[in-house]
């Protein structure tokens, strides 16, 4: 009797074992939710995407790990990753156009936060989210011309792409290399699809007359421009507003007819915590997010959170370009590689 005792003692410890690492393995997202860490892949800031998991780790109490590298980085790294994927949510690339081309390489799955279901997909020229939900906006950037206050007033600065062909712009320019620099493809594009192809290159050859430099990083001119080294810079608007809240003599002009795109963040697929990743991107539209993206002169998506620039959704209605995805898709590695053989 001892001994069966015994025997059966060892079993019930033995089941309450196995059960206890069912419960801490279970996929049902329970446990996985609230204890298991997330993965962050970005390009954005790396400053700027530790504050927002550090935000997030202090309302829920689980951990973010942040991986950043360039985009085009990220993205080879999760197409390796495929057969098991280390991250569970990707935020940022200069817009939507990394996000676009990942649809087709199985990298990313879809997942729309409940706060964002009733966007529309394009809204005032704008694509917010992807039509299959792939991808959702998290904040706008613009594609302008920053500009050094000292070497230019408001009044002469560019206010029209055709303006940066001014005689007297020459040689004062810096934008990014197209052939390295998402941003500069997409300014070539956006050309393109407005101009034709024929006249977009004859534009661009003459633009890169008028330069001095054209770097292959997407923020380099910029920082030209706040260096004095140059009075004209072709980026985003968040590049301009950052040098100048530092107290740069740095300012930023919306043209007429412009790129305005979302920063999107996507769901990836077969990532370790599905459950945490979802709720990462719910975090992402939050109003204590948002702020955040604010604060780095980022303009946020949600209307709950004011602009800390002079630019938010409703001041760049008119300026926006309905952008053919599709046709950019379709193009874009063929224009990138052009760009080396005709512009000298």
């Amino acid at each position: 009797m001892k001994k069966i005792s015994l025997t059966l003692l060892s079993l019930v410890f033995l089941v309450g074992f196995l059960a206890a690492c069912a419960g801490e393995s279970s996929g049902d997202g329970g446990d996985s939710e609230s204890g298991d860490p997330i993965t962050l892949y970005s390009p954005e800031t790396p400053d700027l995407t530790k504050e927002l998991a550090a935000k997030y780790e202090e309302l829920y109490g689980q951990t973010v790990n942040v991986q950043y590298a360039g985009t085009n980085v990220l993205v080879n790294q999760m197409m390796a990753e495929k057969g098991s994927p280390k991250a569970d949510v990707w935020y940022g690339g200069g817009g939507i156009l990394p996000f676009e081309s990942a649809v087709d390489k199985g990298i990313i799955t879809s997942y729309i936060p409940e706060s964002a279901e009733d966007w529309e997909v394009v809204e005032n020229g704008i694509k917010m989210k992807h039509q299959d939900g792939y991808y959702v906006g998290t904040e706008l950037f613009v594609l302008g011309f920053s500009y050094n206050t000292e070497l230019v007033s408001e009044e002469e600065a560019p206010k029209t792409w055709e303006d940066l062909l001014d005689p007297k712009w020459e040689g004062k320019i810096q934008f990014p290399n197209p052939a390295a620099s998402g941003t500069a493809t997409l300014m070539v594009l956006s050309y393109m699809m407005q101009h034709g192809e024929e006249e977009g290159w004859e534009y661009f050859q003459a633009l890169a007359d008028q330069a001095n430099s054209i770097p292959d990083s997407g923020s380099a001119p910029t920082k030209g421009v706040a260096m004095g080294e140059a009075h004209i810079a072709i980026g985003f608007d968040f590049m301009a507003y950052e040098h100048q809240t530092k107290g740069e003599t740095v300012d930023f002009v919306v043209p007429d007819k412009t790129p305005i795109l979302v920063n999107p963040a996507s769901l990836v697929e077969g990532g370790p915590n599905p459950e945490g990743g979802k709720k990462f991107m719910d975090f992402m539209l939050s109003e204590e997010a948002q702020q955040i993206l604010a604060n780095w002169q980022h303009i946020p998506i949600n209307p709950e959170v004011e602009s800390q620039t002079p630019l938010n959704i409703d001041s760049l209605k008119e300026n926006a370009v309905d952008l053919d995805i599709d046709w950019v898709n379709e193009n874009y590695d063929r224009i990138r590689n052009e760009w080396k053989n005709k512009i000298n």
